[in-house]
């Protein structure tokens, strides 16, 4: 027995430039494969086939919920307090700060523990020859040594010595950065080759785009070519719009309250006022206009919306996405398994009269992916039902076969048959009838008619062969029809719901397909899906840059597309201003994945789709991504509700605060009252992410517009503080009150109206009457002004600033908060009655841009790529 030489597997040239003999020699294998008990010995030697594995580090969920602006203010502020010598103030931020860290904390990392269980569960597979017989197996599992096959659509799981190859091409963009695919092939190459140049060998991570292959495993993990860059890579993600949104808020926030802090402590001096105490009320009020909690609030939705959507068969990559998946307003999906059962069955084989033909059928068998003298593991969806309760054939020898690519769309097999040698073709029926010689008039009769029915139809052609030995593209010409192959793939019943429920979300369905024009129509008219136009590839093909914007917006069906056309589609829309959603599981979907805002692929997908998507749905159902943009719009409005809501009570007390310091002659609320007032409200707000949200709220995506929250707060700020200063008049003109019982009455009722007005702004609509708030936010609320109120009349009352109040402030109290929610209503009529101002769509727009660069950079960091690991950390 050989020993594995570590010194041949360390890099490509040595394995490129020796002949495949010497590589299986030295790796101690040979063309039959390993045995299970020698594998299982190898992957204790040389480790699991994975980059890196979706690990959970406490550290760094910790580390992303301190950098946060707002919280950083927090903890300056609480540092200067401390040194400034109000113990309480600090105190009390210390609590605010940790409540918001640890909230954050606990909820990011139990989501991402969840989230590493959900990419548990999806697996990437490779062919490989084990005891003899080729068979699936986890890509983790393979090691150096192991025979594999290579198919197109796949991606490469280990780095692979080439054997055997049949038009075996490989995108290597991702290490190369060349998109155009390199042909592979069995022959050595120079030592001094580069990896550019290395065609007898196939790397981790590219993708086979044409043909097929068989190769030996010599590297695997962090020493194959993709490993040792990946391996040494920063696990950085770019930002999204959600995440964008809310830098953007956070220092708006941050000029607010530091203009305003700056305002109040030159006020304060100039009234001659203590340093220190100008010091610590202008820092309380700069905490006090923010909303503190922001960061836990929006954790805590992310969190149980990640939960909802695992229990919903939805596996978001990253928490920050389910906002993204709310964001959309248009769907481009493909055709099989999603509007259809997904489900392949042959039906007949027919001559071009529409006569069933056994030779037909045994002519298909041939020229298909899997061997007909050998069969094996293999074979697409298509050849699989056609195979489906068939023996082998043992009468013919089949010399060459040129496999399935997009481009031709066909595949061909040279066969020795009992007539003698035969050059076999099927694949689509317009490529295939455009390669013969002559097509009977009632072979196009018959094709029209099996489109009309919705069947899926691949066509076979034939000629004589007696001269050639190998096969190429231009072989496939001058051919005589036999016939036709009927398939079937019913409607899904469920698709018609699904179809309505993404409409009622005002989701646009579009539907890019490979298959025949009328086959389309057909199933999309049998669901009930509107169809506004048709047009194939060859047309868009044909088009100015302009005429193809206006034909993807006026068609809603899409046939015979290239995957490179599907990647224009989504282009198209995003440039005219939409959200777009793409849906594919297939090779040929890869670059719509990457170019769409969301790309969403399932776990029966190509692993090279799976990659390229943001959402991996478990279950190929519309219905499942319904739930999933429902919930991402659900959590996009709760947590608007709490930046509203904060913005607007939190700057209009803040200046009622500043205001009233300017003419009073104390302080109008000490700042340790000021932070434990937002303390008790902020607590109080957690409960936003298990509110209800109005219907209206869903049937569209909302975005964030800075302009929009900053016209909410200085509409809805002023008339918090109108009620603040028809308390001072009451405090002072009406009950005659001292400092400690003017700061004492006001606390209540800031904190009164400032916690309740949440059940005004959290909808548009008449609250209670029309719109019925979650139970455990009402709770919450209650909750938090009854502490507040027994607060003033604790042991520790005295300690804090507070006294006791009379009845009568109380009945006024009921008075001013019932009068301060019906000038809200009034408020939100006027304010919502406004037309929309035009920066919300500039807004949107630079959206877009945005991810158009986040999407580049996602596709061509390496970090990004495929990695072959059975827990993909993407």
């Amino acid at each position: 027995m050989h020993t594995v030489q570590t010194d041949l597997i360390s890099g490509f040239r040595g394995v490129a430039a020796a002949s495949a003999a010497e590589v299986l020699n030295r790796l101690d294998t040979s063309a039959d494969g390993l045995s299970t008990e020698q594998a299982r010995a190898r992957i204790d030697r040389f480790g699991p086939n994975a980059v890196r594995t979706h690990r959970v580090s406490a550290l760094a969920v910790l580390t992303r919920q301190l950098k946060n602006a707002v919280l950083a203010l927090l903890a300056v502020t609480a540092v200067v307090s401390f040194f400034l010598g109000d113990q309480t103030q600090a105190i009390i931020i210390a609590l605010i700060l940790a409540l918001s860290v640890g909230l954050g904390f606990v909820n990011e990392y139990r989501a991402e523990r969840a989230s590493a269980a959900m990419h548990s569960r999806i697996r990437h597979t490779a062919v490989v020859l084990r005891d003899g017989r080729f068979g699936r197996v986890d890509v983790s599992t393979l090691v150096p040594g192991d025979i594999l096959r290579l198919e197109i659509g796949e991606l490469v799981p280990a780095d692979v010595r080439l054997i055997d190859v049949h038009g075996l091409e490989c995108n290597e963009s991702i290490l190369t950065g060349e998109s155009k695919p390199v042909e592979k092939t069995a022959d050595c190459t120079s030592p001094e080759t580069s990896l550019t140049d290395a065609g007898s060998c196939a790397f981790m991570g590219t993708v086979v785009s044409a043909g097929e292959g068989t190769g030996v495993v010599y590297a695997t993990g962090a020493n194959a070519e993709f490993g040792r860059i990946a391996a040494g890579l920063g696990e950085r993600e770019p930002e999204t719009d959600f995440q964008v949104g809310l830098r953007r808020f956070s220092y708006l926030l941050l000029r607010v309250a530091m203009t305003l802090t700056v305002v109040i402590v030159v006020i304060n001096l100039l009234l001659r006022r203590p340093v220190i105490d100008s010091a610590l009320f202008g820092l309380a009020i700069a905490v006090g206009i923010t909303p503190q909690l922001l960061p836990a609030v929006v954790s805590t939705s992310l969190a149980s919306g990640s939960r909802r959507l695992a229990r919903l068969k939805v596996l978001v990559k990253r928490l920050v996405c389910i906002e993204d998946l709310g964001d959309i307003d248009i769907l481009i999906t493909d055709k099989t398994g999603t509007l259809t059962e997904g489900r392949i069955s042959f039906i007949d084989a027919v001559d071009p009269l529409g006569e069933s033909s056994p030779s037909v059928l045994r002519n298909g068998l041939l020229c298909g992916d899997i061997d007909p003298e050998t069969g094996g593991v293999g074979g697409n969806d298509l050849d699989n039902a056609l195979w489906e309760g068939r023996s082998r054939l043992t009468d013919v020898h089949r010399i060459a076969l040129l496999p399935f690519d997009h481009n031709r769309r066909a595949t061909s097999a040279l066969v020795d048959t009992n007539a003698g040698r035969v050059l076999m073709v099927k694949g689509a029926p317009e490529q295939i009838l455009a390669r013969c010689s002559v097509v009977p008039e009632a072979a196009r009769t018959t094709l029209a008619r099996l489109f009309a029915d919705g069947r899926r139809v691949v066509a076979v052609a034939c000629k004589s062969a007696t001269a050639l030995s190998a096969i190429c593209a231009a072989d496939e010409c001058d051919l005589n029809l036999d016939g036709f192959l009927v398939f079937a793939d019913n409607p899904k019943p469920a698709a018609r719901d699904s179809l309505a429920r993404l409409a009622a979300l005002g989701i646009e369905v579009k539907v890019a397909t490979g298959d025949n024009p009328q086959v389309a129509e057909k199933v999309c008219a049998e669901l009930g899906l509107t169809v506004r136009g048709t047009t194939s590839g060859s047309d868009l093909a044909e088009l100015t840059d302009e005429q193809f914007d206006e034909a993807i917006a006026n068609n809603t069906i899409f046939a015979r597309v290239s995957p490179e056309q599907k990647s224009r589609v989504v282009s198209a829309l995003r440039r005219s201003g939409r959200s777009v959603g793409f849906l594919g599981d297939g090779v040929n979907d890869a670059l719509a994945l990457h170019s769409a805002d969301i790309g969403i692929s399932v776990d029966t997908a190509t692993d090279v789709a799976k990659d390229a998507a943001d959402v991996v749905l478990l279950e190929k159902d519309l219905g499942v991504l319904a739930d999933g943009v429902a919930e991402g719009r659900r959590i996009f409005a709760n947590t608007i509700k709490y930046v509203l809501m904060g913005t607007s009570s939190n700057f209009g007390n803040m200046f009622s605060a500043a205001a009233a310091s300017a003419v009073l002659t104390f302080l109008p609320m000490l700042p340790s009252q000021i932070l434990l007032n937002n303390l008790l409200y902020d607590s109080s707000q957690l409960a936003i992410p298990t509110d209800r949200v109005d219907d209206e709220q869903l049937h569209a995506p909302s975005h964030w517009n800075i302009a929009f929250i900053r016209r909410f707060m200085l509409t809805f700020g002023p008339v918090s503080s109108l009620f603040d200063f028809l308390t001072f008049g009451l405090m002072l003109g009406v009950l005659h009150a001292g400092p400690v019982q003017f700061r004492t009455g006001w606390f209540v009722e800031s904190l009164a109206t400032q916690t309740l007005i949440i059940l005004a702004i959290r909808t548009r609509r008449i609250p209670f009457v029309r719109s019925r708030p979650g139970t455990t936010l009402v709770l919450a609320t209650s909750a938090a002004i009854g502490v507040g109120v027994l607060l003033t009349v604790s042991p520790v009352a005295s300690r804090l600033g507070f006294t006791p109040l009379p009845w009568q402030f109380f009945v006024a109290l009921v008075l001013l908060t019932v009068g301060y929610l019906v000038l809200v209503e009034i408020t939100k009529s006027v304010f919502y009655a406004e037309p929309i101002q035009p920066e919300g769509l500039l807004r949107r727009t630079r959206g877009r841009e945005h991810r158009v660069h986040r999407r580049a950079a996602k596709f061509s960091h390496p970090q990004h790529a495929p990695i072959v690991s059975p827990r993909n950390p993407l």
